[in-house]
């Protein structure tokens, strides 16, 4: 018997004996009846379903979903994923995601593991590839990185070791790997700027450059560069054809390098797609920077963001050419 003739049943024997005891004290039990029948029409308004002897995917009277929720595969209709399996799972407080959620691939691994406060990362994640490896592991708060970052190859070689004060800047020692495992760079930061030597090395663990910063500022007099100890191939950077130039996106906005105000009178500025340019998105990111023409960018950076609103890659563009990534720092 299916749970909604169960309930049809119960409500009418309620009401068989609600009624009655109406007929015996019309007037205290009309107020009893009223309160009763209205509480018991709430609670069958809700839905929700039952999932490994658990509560899951509550909707309640008011049609917001609260408690633990499952998205399968029937839900989302995916690419790789069977109708019964799982695709992403969480908490909901009043329709908005709170607490941890955990995303799967479609051979059930772990995709991601992302802390969120009212319906926006806050707090710690942690990235996965496919093969199981951390791809990145973080804090993310106020729309950006803060505290310890870490971001690997593959190969789970650390390709980025940083720390960021609370406005997102980079603060005290910073390192960048080579696949290899061997050191790239390293040194101190302060305010998201350089401060003090920064260790530039060769892939085979030789030092590369010396270099002194004071406060981001470079003091060439005192940068010392050393020759490898190899002859070293050089790598030449093309472009790649396959990938064009990104069109601005639907709503950008250009303020003139300046990001835009969450609130207040201040009316932005429409960018016409020529010159110079800062754009952002709807969810007040930097989103394309550099030279445009004809509504393209030229010569700049493309910054992505994942659905969560977390940035993975910045694109570089060249005559309005990819070639090649640049690294994430602030």
């Amino acid at each position: 018997m299916g749970l909604k003739n169960i309930l049809l049943i119960f409500d009418s024997l309620i009401t068989y004996s609600m009624f009655s005891l109406l007929m015996k004290n019309k007037v205290l039990n009309m107020t009893y009846l009223f309160v009763f029948l209205s509480f018991w029409n709430v609670s069958a308004s809700q839905t929700y379903q039952i999932y490994n002897g658990d509560t899951i995917n509550i909707v309640d009277e008011n049609s917001m979903k609260q408690g633990h929720w499952i998205y399968f595969g029937k839900m989302k209709n995916l690419p790789g994923f069977g109708p019964d399996q799982k695709v992403e799972e969480g908490p909901y407080k009043n329709n908005r995601k709170n607490g941890e959620w955990t995303k799967y691939f479609p051979d059930k691994s772990t995709n991601s593991i992302i802390s969120y406060v009212n319906n926006r990362p806050n707090g710690q994640y942690t990235v996965y590839y496919a093969n199981g490896q951390v791809q990145e592991e973080g804090i993310w708060k106020n729309n950006r990185n803060t505290g310890t970052f870490k971001r690997y190859y593959e190969n789970g070689e650390v390709q980025q070791d940083f720390t960021f004060n609370t406005t997102g800047k980079r603060e005290g020692h910073q390192m960048y790997g080579y696949e290899n495992g061997q050191v790239m760079i390293e040194g101190d930061w302060a305010g998201g700027k350089e401060d003090g030597a920064i260790t530039e090395y060769y892939e085979d663990g030789a030092v590369k450059s010396v270099k002194v910063f004071n406060g981001g500022q470079l003091d060439a007099a005192k940068t010392q560069k050393f020759e490898p100890k190899e002859p070293i191939a050089e790598k030449i950077e093309s472009a790649d054809e396959s990938k064009t130039a990104p069109e601005i996106e639907k709503g950008a906005t250009q303020l003139g390098g300046t990001k835009p105000k969450s609130s207040g009178s201040t009316k932005t500025k429409l960018f016409d797609g020529n010159g110079p340019g800062t754009l952002y998105n709807k969810n007040r990111q930097i989103s394309q920077k550099g030279q445009f023409k004809s509504g393209r960018l030229v010569d700049g950076k493309w910054y992505r963001y994942d659905e969560n609103g977390l940035l993975t890659t910045i694109e570089i563009y060249k005559n309005g050419k990819y070639i090649g990534d640049a690294q994430i720092e602030d």
